[in-house]
């Protein structure tokens, strides 16, 4: 079979691949990311690309028009290419990056969030890894010591130092190191996890480098990838940058990306690669950023859930979806980043979090650990909401947790024109009560191209609360306004016209993306019900909530209490962390304190499998309404929400007279 060359714009990158290939692949072979939220099953209809020119063969399906597909638009993942071919990624398909580097419009402190200068007061600031300077007595005619004893003899006698070990690769760099500047050298310690164990002497320099010691801290994330560069000696974050992780062109949860794994012997290998490219890519930013050298970065701390850390290790993970639904490990041993593929020197030391179960994972121990929920008395409600959604009910004595299948519509899956938070995603919504015209705003306040996460609670919200959708989410169709119309027998609202958009069609929001906005959100109440009531509590018990994730930055509180994904609480019990996964790994980098009560806090947390829990489902119907079919669990809001219909139906009435 002959090759064909394809090219890709407006990257202008081309690649030869065999004839025949789908072109989702020949697109992941030139690492050109084509938004794929399904895994390329055809499903989610987000990979629209246009081809330009060339031959190509592609499988009819009603995710494009007729008036579309004779405008050269295909589904990528339908489409094989037969001859040369000129593709291009159109605006509403491609990556943007650049909302990842926004600042939140929310940044306020966490409850209890362990400062540097904390860890200092405390005498916890015993980092992972620590630099020692040395200055050894050379060896003569009477002290024939070998250069290995000499500097353990040193450590044990000058700094306490007992129960050393020295590394081969370290063994092999002594001889030149030490006589390089007359026996003057600074050494790498690696702190043990436990007391009981032994440090090991992980690397050894010419000279005093103790003031250049470094570690970078980072989340793997499902959809992004967060890295921090960390000054050891002062605690300081020189550098951060975020990338969307790679393994999105395989699919956008971790299910899909279990199945893909499972494809093949090279499935895992793939994804693994994959994700240690972005995590390169991040590295290499963050130390361009602050101008450090690799030679003095000695840790790298990672925190993902638990299919992330398998994929990361190269671990098999098809167990993790199939009950009893096992992860092959919850605690790992210290890992020689290069023996990651991890681009660091070899000496660096990999610190990956624990897990507690299949699917709450080390990002939500992480968080816990960063948020000092484990350290605090009050009864705390922790929220993770991103591509997954786990949930976390207790404090410093006790937790219960659990995952809940939310599915991927808070980050735009399974909503026809959801897209991830980027530029031109709507992520404020507006309506005029009397003509139901809407005013919306956008990232980057440019033309819009799609609907992001929090835009879509807020799109919704603002439609429930203006009476355009009841509380099943159907349009009233008495509703005099164009604006709601009937579109292959399912009702729509549209949000902005063709002209108006990036994409050059109507950007709308339906009644199945409400529907799937429903229950997701319900899915995410009843877990948080489903924990308070196995451990025998009531919201009202809930002393705080923290919403941790990059989604939960930026949702808006109110809005997300009128949809009935957060329980009707006083606005000021709710704290907004951020990346808590970030600012975990950043800690276990800054105190070894943190580090080894991982340990004792992943025991402490009692992990509900929610499709095993009776309960749940009886929550989980329950919440399948706006927001919620008890509407005693929210006084206020339907209290404020009955004074706002009356007031509309007397506009609408005066309106029609």
């Amino acid at each position: 079979m002959s090759n064909v060359r394809v090219t890709f714009l407006p990257n202008d990158i081309t690649i030869e691949v065999p004839q025949g290939e789908i072109l989702l692949r020949a697109a992941m072979a030139a690492g050109v990311h084509i938004n794929a939220s399904c895994g390329g099953e055809g499903i989610c209809g987000k990979c629209r690309v246009i081809i330009e020119e060339g031959s190509t063969e592609s499988e009819p399906t009603e995710k494009i028009s007729p008036e579309d597909r004779a405008r050269g638009y295909r589904l990528a993942c339908k489409t094989r290419v037969t001859g040369d071919v000129r593709v291009r990624i159109p605006v509403e398909s491609a990556v943007d990056i650049s909302a990842l580097l926004r600042k939140s419009p929310r940044q306020t402190a966490t409850v209890r969030q362990i400062g540097f200068s904390e860890i200092k007061e405390q005498g916890l600031f015993v980092p992972a890894v620590e630099k020692r300077y040395l200055e050894l007595t050379p060896p003569d005619a009477q002290d024939h010591l070998p250069d290995v004893t000499r500097l353990v003899n040193h450590l044990r006698i000058h700094h306490d130092e007992h129960g050393l070990e020295v590394e081969l690769p370290v063994i092999r760099k002594i001889p030149s190191v030490f006589r390089e500047q007359d026996f003057k050298v600074t050494v790498t310690l690696a702190r043990p996890v436990r007391e009981s164990g032994k440090t090991q002497i992980i690397n050894v320099q010419a000279g005093d480098t103790t003031g250049q010691h470094y570690a970078v801290a980072m989340d793997i994330g499902t959809t992004t990838i967060y890295g921090q560069l960390v000054d050891l000696n002062t605690g300081e974050v020189l550098a951060e940058h975020g990338e969307f992780n790679g393994q999105i062109s395989y699919g956008e949860d971790v299910i899909t990306r279990i199945m893909f794994a499972e494809k093949g012997p090279d499935g895992l290998q793939t994804l693994h690669r994959v994700v240690i490219e972005t995590v390169n890519k991040v590295i290499a930013k963050i130390i361009k950023q602050s101008k450090v050298t690799r030679e003095n970065i000695s840790l790298i701390t990672l925190a993902g859930n638990t299919t992330m850390t398998q994929l990361l290790l190269a671990v098999e993970p098809r167990y993790i979806r199939r009950s009893p639904y096992v992860p092959t490990a919850t605690i790992y041993p210290p890992i020689r980043a290069t023996d990651l593929d991890i681009d660091l020197d070899s000496h660096v030391t990999a610190l990956v979090y624990p897990q507690v179960s299949s699917y709450v994972g080390g990002d939500i121990v992480a968080g816990v650990m960063g948020c000092g929920m484990y350290r605090t008395e009050k009864l705390t409600l922790f929220m993770d909401i991103g591509t997954n959604a786990e949930v976390v009910i207790g404090n410093k004595d006790w937790m219960a947790c659990a995952a809940c299948s939310a599915g991927p519509a808070f980050e735009g899956g399974g909503i026809e024109f959801g897209m991830r938070a980027a530029k031109g995603a709507i992520e404020d919504f507006s309506i005029n009560p009397e003509t139901l015209e809407p005013m919306i705003a956008t990232i980057g306040n440019v033309r819009p191209k799609g609907i992001c996460g929090s835009g879509l609670i807020t799109i919704v919200a603002t439609l429930f609360e203006n009476g355009v959708i009841d509380n099943q989410g159907k349009f009233d169709r008495d509703l005099k306004t164009d604006r709601i119309r009937e579109n292959n027998n399912v009702y729509e609202y549209v949000l902005a016209y063709r002209e108006s958009t990036q994409i050059d069609r109507d950007i709308v929001i339906n009644e199945i993306d409400i529907e799937n906005l429903i229950r997701a959100k319900g899915a995410i109440f009843s877990g948080c019900m489903t924990l308070l009531s196995e451990v025998g509590m009531e919201c009202d018990n809930v002393e705080q909530i923290i919403l941790a994730g990059g989604f939960g930055s930026y949702v808006d509180l109110g809005r997300a209490m009128v949809i009935g994904l957060l329980p009707e609480v006083e606005p000021e019990k709710v704290v907004y962390v951020g990346n808590s996964s970030l600012l975990g790994a950043r800690m276990s980098a800054l105190t070894n304190s943190v580090r080894q009560e991982v340990v004792s806090v992943t025991n402490m947390m009692t992990s509900f499998e929610l499709s095993e829990t009776h309960s749940y489902m009886d929550h989980y119907y329950a919440a399948l309404f706006l927001p919620h079919t008890d509407l005693n669990r929210f006084p206020k809001l339907t209290k404020r929400l009955q004074e706002q219909r009356e007031m509309i139906a007397r506009i609408r009435a005066g309106e029609n007279k």
